[in-house]
């Protein structure tokens, strides 16, 4: 019991940096913008990733996303020592990025510690449930190419719709409807990521008899998950905000509109999915989309490959952390 409560404490807490971790995907083009000021955007985006509990339950009426998540393993092959292998090497993995400032995914982190302390803890990689982790790795190139062409269709639409309209009245309306698109994308971002703990958690509950099927989860899980992150997102990300925000490319009120709804009808199609994706990809891609628009140099490709890198490198080195981790909790007997 003891073990469970610890790997269920260390699922919130990196909740809870996976919202300070991934705030600046939300927030970055508001700020950047000045539409809100950065104490103002994480208190908008973090009341939205709460609401997203109350849309996935009543609106939606399933967590489908956890569910997927859930199956990373396959279920005879899942322990608690395996569980808190994968949460620790994610949370290592999570803290570094941040503190580098690399806008890598928390999602992709955390299966590729699950899959990898199972791995090593299992009967190698036949615990691993591959159709589902091929599925999940394969939108490290999808959401942000998604997120990349819907963005540029976005903006071309409403570069067309608004060519008739004054400069200053068309960013005074752009710089209001950013407050709407970025509460859609924070909305998405409280839908995926909040249920990839969710996952994780029914995971160690099945494990140790105390839960059947994740649709029989009681409420203070998902509530545990989504308000934890979204205290994590009142908390910030500012060096992620200036990457995300500047470094890519500059974006204006009215690209900042076409990339977060971009972002977030990505989100919102994954969730119809039930594929967890990484909110950082999705966001990278849509703000990519709209400064290729503007014109192809725009974009900071040089940044752009360097972050490809970060995201590609993710999982396998979030794995091999696991597994590290897995031999050292082995070793110390847990």
């Amino acid at each position: 019991m003891s073990l469970l409560i610890v790997v269920i404490v260390l699922a919130i807490i990196f909740d809870f940096i996976n919202g300070f971790h991934d705030a600046a995907n939300s927030i970055a083009t508001i700020v950047s913008t000045r539409v809100l000021t950065p104490f103002q955007a994480v208190l908008w985006a973090a009341s939205f990733n709460f609401v997203a509990f109350f849309f996935a339950k009543y609106v939606i009426g399933e967590f489908g996303i956890a569910n997927t998540v859930s199956k990373v393993v396959l279920e005879q092959f899942i322990t608690l020592p395996i569980i808190l292998s994968g949460l620790v090497a994610a949370i290592s993995w999570n803290l570094l990025t941040w503190w580098l400032g690399i806008p890598s995914s928390s999602s992709h982190t955390l299966i590729g510690g699950f899959a990898g302390a199972a791995v090593c803890g299992a009967v190698g990689f036949q615990s691993i449930h591959a159709g589902v982790v091929i599925k999940i790795a394969s939108f490290i190139v999808m959401a942000p190419l998604i997120g990349m062409i819907t963005s540029s269709l976005i903006t071309i639409g409403v570069l067309w719709g608004f060519r008739k309209v004054n400069a200053r009245r068309a960013e005074n309306i752009f710089r209001k409807m950013q407050l709407v698109s970025s509460g859609l994308f924070s909305l998405g971002h409280g839908l995926n990521d909040s249920q990839k703990v969710m996952g994780i958690i029914a995971t160690a509950l099945i494990a140790c008899g105390k839960l059947d099927t994740i649709e029989h989860m009681s409420d203070w899980v998902p509530l545990s998950c989504f308000g934890a992150i979204a205290m994590g997102t009142m908390m910030g990300g500012w060096r992620i905000v200036k990457t995300m925000g500047t470094k890519i490319t500059k974006v204006t009120a009215l690209e900042g509109v076409c990339a977060e709804t971009a972002g977030a009808l990505t989100l919102f199609l994954t969730e119809i999915l039930k594929i967890p994706v990484s909110t950082t990809h999705t966001i990278t891609g849509a703000i990519m989309g709209v400064g290729a628009v503007k014109r192809f140099s725009a974009v900071r490709w040089g940044v752009t490959i360097n972050l490809l890198w970060a995201w590609i490198l993710t999982i396998p080195v979030s794995a091999l952390l696991a597994a590290g981790v897995y031999l050292l909790v082995s070793a110390i007997g847990l």
